[in-house]
């Protein structure tokens, strides 16, 4: 490693690092905050760039804080603890702000104002590593270490839901005592409002002993063991069989939202509620309205627009999710003006969409890749013209790819970018939530 004296910090990157130049070269400076004058080691050079992490502070910022959690630095999971929490949302505001101007060329007329919530204790899903170390001759649950493979040695975690971040060290003693400790590499999370489930990726069938102390360990701490033996359709419900079924709710909608463990729910359920509110005032859904949501998933955004009174298509990729997602408009009795549909919505091309028909508004809900082919086919559906969707909700969890997919529907299909704005839905970690209006 190369280490370096005294260099002032000038801003922070979209992983929560400090950025300074040096010798022609950017530099990224992990744990070293703006306005800060650090030592820095480098890891890793490239002839452009060096990775590097802060040795010495010589200077501190007045938005420093102490990290709460003891496995800060080490576990993989967080990344901005040490910035004190609103600092950290005006940051995840300035990236969504220089991704629009810099990557798009966009600006938006109005910027909203920041949701955020509580800042510790509000991640409900997870993956979890598992590994027995035999060097150690101890059993590690939790987070992988940063920048590596090996899995960290967590007694807690601060963001994890209290009842499971408890948990971390009871599951590495429950899991160091089965037969199968060597041939269960992963724990998946999913804490619902009246279940907490765990699904244990086990490789090799647990014993007639393993299977006595998982139903001990469920009944005792009131959670729920599954078990994945291969893909994702192997996952089975465990003990106990009769637990109340996954569940988040809407109750400004009067919605409950069914799910299975391994179906996509956002991590902090009580920020998705806000989320959700802002994304239908936004969009303003009228009665008799015919409306699309891309990359639907099991409802989130369909069902509480389709509670407008409006006409609502929900389009996934997956046809597991959909048809998840026609089982909670049934079971919400929204059935009447839902209608579902399984497509490739990064394959979309402008004959696709026209075929789906004309539409007065859309809500866009894509993963970290963006909607780039789904947002180039507006161009001749419906005729174009005076038969563009006249607005359209795109909720973001990558601010590169809203701000390139933002560039087309501003620059080449005459939308106007009315407002953005951040939702801090990962506090603490580099993960930058938006959403953005575009009307026409």
């Amino acid at each position: 490693m190369t280490k370096i004296d005294r260099v002032l910090v000038e801003s922070l990157d979209q992983e929560g690092r400090g950025v300074t130049h040096a010798d022609g070269k950017v530099i990224f400076i992990e744990g070293a905050l703006t306005g800060e004058v650090v030592s820095y080691s480098t890891y890793r050079k490239k002839p452009s760039f060096e990775l590097a992490q802060v040795t010495q502070i010589h200077k501190l910022s007045s938005m420093r804080v102490q990290p709460k959690c003891a496995h800060f630095g080490v576990c993989g999971g967080c990344s901005m603890q040490h910035l004190e929490a609103s600092a950290q949302v005006a940051v995840k505001q300035r990236i969504l702000e220089d991704s629009l101007w810099h990557i798009g060329k966009v600006k938006a007329e109005t910027v909203l104002p920041s949701i955020h919530g509580q800042t510790w204790g509000y991640r409900e899903r997870a993956r979890l590593s598992a590994r027995h170390v035999i060097k150690k001759n101890k059993t590690l649950v939790g987070f992988h270490e940063k920048r590596s493979s090996y899995v960290a040695d967590m007694q807690s975690c601060e963001i994890l839901a209290p009842k499971i971040a408890m948990m971390l060290p009871l599951l590495a003693e429950l899991i160091s005592g089965l037969s199968i400790r060597d041939r269960l590499p992963q724990i998946e999370v999913a804490v619902g409002e009246h279940v907490d489930a765990l699904v244990l990726r086990v490789m090799d069938t647990p014993s007639g002993d393993d299977d006595a102390a998982l139903r001990a360990f469920a009944d005792k701490h009131q959670i729920q063991f599954w078990l994945q033996s291969g893909g994702p359709d192997t996952v089975v419900p465990f003990h106990p069989i009769s637990a109340p079924q996954l569940s988040y709710s809407l109750p400004e909608f009067g919605i409950t939202m069914p799910f299975a463990p391994g179906e996509f729910t956002q991590v902090n359920s009580a920020l998705n509620r806000v989320m959700v509110s802002r994304a239908i005032r936004l969009l303003d859904p009228q009665p008799g309205e015919r409306i699309a949501d891309f990359f639907c998933g099991l409802g989130n955004f369909t069902l509480p627009i389709a509670r407008s009174g409006a006409q609502v298509l929900g389009i996934e990729g997956s046809t597991a999710l959909v048809e998840r997602a026609r089982q909670n408009a049934a079971s919400n009795g929204l059935s009447g003006n839902t209608k579902y549909a399984a497509m490739n919505l990064f394959a979309m091309t402008e004959e696709a969409f026209a075929m789906l028909g004309k539409f007065d508004k859309l809500l866009i809900d894509p993963p970290r890749d963006g909607a780039l082919e789904l947002v180039k086919s507006l161009g001749c559906s419906n005729g174009g013209g005076e038969n563009y969707p006249h607005r359209i909700v795109y909720v973001s969890c990558n601010p590169a790819t809203l701000a390139r997919d933002a560039q087309i529907l501003v620059q080449i299909h005459g939308y106007t970018l009315k407002a953005a704005g951040v939702m801090n839905m990962f506090p603490h970690t580099s993960h930058v939530e938006s959403i953005a209006l575009f009307e026409r």
